[in-house]
């Protein structure tokens, strides 16, 4: 024990001992938690999760890699054929053309989509008080919409003949496409759809920016910013996290596309719109599987996209944590 003098008493202050080893008492707590068996409850609660996402994600992955490697029709016993089915998938020009599709789709989509997600959520930023909260209802009720009815809604809004969008268009003297019979305009008219799903993007961005601390904005404000100078300056760095969730969860959402697609120009008596242009990859997929019976090279198929998805999707984190 060490002892400092008090100059005006005069007498020795005894101070206490200075502790040693408490980071590593500390680094070594969970492992005694694990050896007294503190982890048994904890796994108790974490047990219904833990047997969900082993019954209908791990255990269906695991079984679609052994589908992919046999000749799988669901009316007989899959029979082993190696890799025969990904041999196959390299030379079909469907599958290929599928993919081309989804990745034009997802380039166009993405950028637009967490573009407009920022711009409505700066927008509802400047509202205060109740008209915030019935603005935030507002942008979040069309993502409630269940896609099959927002797929009824594209032919409905983008017909080429008699399409609300292109009755708007003609007040402004503008002659519109065929949104759903030229291949061209396939993909820009599925991509503006999607956009009626940016409200939880909106909600996610709109919380970001109310963690901005207001003493950055003044301090720019100060110094002569504009909006946009401190939108860029200020805000994109500070919600750069949340733009980044954004991003990749919609990349994720993109690449799997199905629905909207599939109601509005495979389903039943669609034989007259442009299908080569709107089948995306999930379609490709579903068809192979459900129409043709190949549930062996539907699996093969999956596992590509599941592949070509985790490759995106690590990019993504190896850029965001170089900028």
């Amino acid at each position: 024990m060490t002892a400092a003098q008090d100059t005006r008493a005069g007498t020795a202050v005894p101070t206490a001992p200075v502790a040693r080893g408490g980071g590593s008492r500390r680094r070594r707590s969970w492992r005694d938690g694990v050896r007294r068996g503190d982890w048994k409850p904890a796994l108790l609660f974490l047990s219904p999760w833990i047997i969900g996402f082993a019954v209908f994600t791990a255990w269906p992955v695991i079984y679609t890699g052994y589908l992919s490697l046999t000749d799988y029709d669901v009316l007989n016993a899959p029979s082993f054929v190696g890799l025969e089915n990904y041999r196959r998938l390299v030379q079909d020009d469907d599958a290929l053309r599928a993919m081309n599709n989804t990745m034009v789709y997802t380039v166009l989509q993405v950028p637009l989509y967490v573009i407009f997600s920022l711009l409505l959520a700066l927008l509802l930023n400047q509202v205060v008080g109740r008209t915030a909260d019935f603005f935030r209802t507002v942008f979040f009720l069309p993502s409630m919409t269940p896609p099959v009815a927002t797929g009824v809604l594209l032919l409905l809004l983008f017909n080429g003949q008699d399409g609300l969008i292109n009755d708007v268009l003609g007040w402004f003297g503008i002659n519109g496409p065929n949104w759903t019979t030229d291949p061209f305009w396939v993909k820009p008219g599925l991509v503006l759809m999607s956009l009626l799903s940016v409200g939880g993007s909106v909600i996610i961005l709109f919380a970001a920016l109310r963690g901005v601390p207001q003493d950055l904005y003044d301090a720019a404000l100060v110094d002569g910013a504009g909006f946009w100078r401190r939108t860029w300056h200020v805000t994109i760095p500070m919600i750069s996290g949340a733009l980044f969730f954004v991003t990749v969860v919609n990349t994720i959402a993109a690449l799997q596309s199905f629905t909207e697609a599939y109601t509005a120009f495979f389903g039943v008596g669609n034989t007259t719109y442009s299908n080569e242009a709107a089948e995306l990859y999930a379609i490709h997929v579903f068809r192979q599987a459900f129409e043709f019976l190949q549930m062996g090279y539907a699996s093969a198929l999956a596992w590509l996209l599941f592949v070509v998805i985790m490759v995106i999707t690590a990019v993504q984190v190896v850029v965001s944590r170089k900028l």
